[in-house]
């Protein structure tokens, strides 16, 4: 951890309190795997860099220690190895196709060390505020999640914000539900299989999250029902003996026109799932491609043994029941809803991110702010494929723009204007993707690697 005369330097005033200028350092928020990546670029391009994580380690979502990691004790990867690690730190050869999560916190550890990125994190810090200051300049105020001492402001040349976006759960207003005499939980503060056991459970949310819950609830509960607004393709890990991520690049590597991939697609899971109808399920109202994808071999197989019973949307809660959307009744004893999470930037002003009254942040490349070249995110993604290769270069995009800012300011300046700007907004997929927040940050890693590349030669060498 860096040492406190770290942060001794000339101090500047802001508002009657005392600013320390860190110079040309770039500050990073969150240490999780968006954190670490930019850490680790950003002091490939040359930069200083400060880094607050508010945790005690490094591993954000993926530490199950931490308050806020959405990890329970059965997740795996949906992503297969190849797709879910750094590009320059091969995850080891001997590990399976999908790690479990301890796996992946373990891997994030040593990505750390092997890079030595731990002196350059403050552990046990939150940034509470980060507000402009002159010449493009950032203040970033932070306190002691231990409540040691008090608030202390720092300005930086730069804000990289890694600070997740799988943490603030987004709870859905259903009528009567404070009335429900049942227990109500958000699959955030789900843990472990033995808060199902014995218990009649619903569960309501249709991705990868609530249909893993599911499963072991079709093993611990005794009765399961898994609610959701619309059908879902149920890809499972496996096709053709190869992991379904892995079949799906090959497929795309051939450049066929998107709709004869979706059939194809459509084709494939039709021979290796078969039509999800007879099961009980809804027909999905979309085609592949239109959706975030659902990784999951086992729930077909326990809605077909009757362990798991398909239902529609919720309509309201009763006290002692809850009304579904075709009328049926059912007696549930726990509510796990598993309907994700929401974006949160709490130190920042909405506008800075150009977020507007529905909560999305307007971003190029889902990266750059539009309105402040200093400011950007990283890691703020949803793929059809694991995310650390993306995140990587996404990084290593914004290390490059600061950068040239430095070295090429007129440069820097029309590629701003031209580039970023006045970009129009792009969903970086060919598929018609649905219009929900789950989908705000959905890309196709292809087309979003793709623009990454255009954009890195576009700016030039580093």
């Amino acid at each position: 951890m860096p040492t406190s005369t770290d942060h001794d330097s000339a101090t500047l005033w802001r508002d009657g309190r005392p600013v320390y200028d860190r110079g040309e350092t770039v500050c990073v928020i969150g240490a999780g795997v968006s954190g670490l990546v930019a850490i680790k670029n950003l002091k490939e391009h040359g930069f200083g860099v400060d880094c607050y994580e508010r945790e005690t380690g490094v591993g954000g979502a993926w530490n199950w220690r931490h308050d806020r990691s959405p990890v329970y004790a059965s997740a795996h990867l949906i992503s297969s190895k190849p797709f879910t690690q750094f590009p320059d730190f091969p995850m080891p050869d001997d590990w399976p196709d999908y790690p479990h999560h301890s796996q992946v916190l373990a891997y994030l550890e040593r990505y750390a060390d092997h890079f030595d990125l731990r002196p350059h994190i403050w552990f046990g810090t939150e940034v509470v505020k980060v507000e402009p200051a002159d010449n493009q300049k950032w203040d970033v105020t932070t306190r002691s999640t231990g409540g040691y001492g008090g608030e202390r402001t720092h300005r930086y040349a730069a804000v990289v914000v890694a600070n997740g976006h799988n943490w603030a759960p987004s709870m859905p207003e259903y009528e009567g539900i404070d009335g429900f005499r049942g227990k109500i939980m958000h699959s955030s503060a789900y843990q472990d299989p033995a808060q199902l056991r014995g218990k009649r459970v619903l569960v309501v949310g249709g991705g990868n999250t609530g249909c893993d819950i599911a499963v072991e609830a079709a093993q611990q509960a005794a009765r399961c029902w898994h609610s959701t607004r619309r059908g879902y393709w149920y890809a499972p890990k496996y096709v053709l003996g190869r992991p379904a991520d892995q079949v799906n690049d090959a497929i795309l590597a051939l450049r066929l026109p998107l709709r004869l991939r979706q059939w194809l697609l459509h084709w494939t899971l039709r021979l290796t799932v078969g039509d999800l109808t007879r099961f009980g399920l809804r027909k999905p109202d979309h085609k592949i491609y239109e959706t975030h994808p659902i990784v999951n071999s086992q729930l077909v197989y326990h809605v077909g043994h009757g362990g798991i019973s398909p239902v529609p949307d919720v309509k309201r809660f009763r006290q002692y029941s809850v009304e579904l959307a075709d009328g049926t009744e059912i007696e549930p004893d726990l509510v796990v809803l598993a309907t994700g999470y929401q974006p949160r930037f709490e130190f920042l002003a909405p506008e800075l991110l150009g977020i507007g009254a529905d909560g999305r942040p307007k971003l190029h490349l889902h990266a750059f702010s539009r309105q402040h070249p200093t400011l950007s995110v990283v890691g703020l993604l949803e793929s059809d494929s694991g995310l650390p290769t993306l995140i990587h270069w996404q990084s290593v995009a914004v290390a490059r723009w600061l950068r040239l800012r430095e070295a090429a300011p007129q440069k820097a300046g029309e590629f701003w204007s031209s580039q970023v700007a006045k970009a129009p907004d792009r969903r970086w997929m060919s598929a018609n993707v649905k219009d929900t927040p789950r989908h705000w940050f959905e890309i196709a890693h292809v087309d979003y690697l793709r623009a990454l590349q255009k954009t890195l030669h576009e700016m030039g060498p580093a």
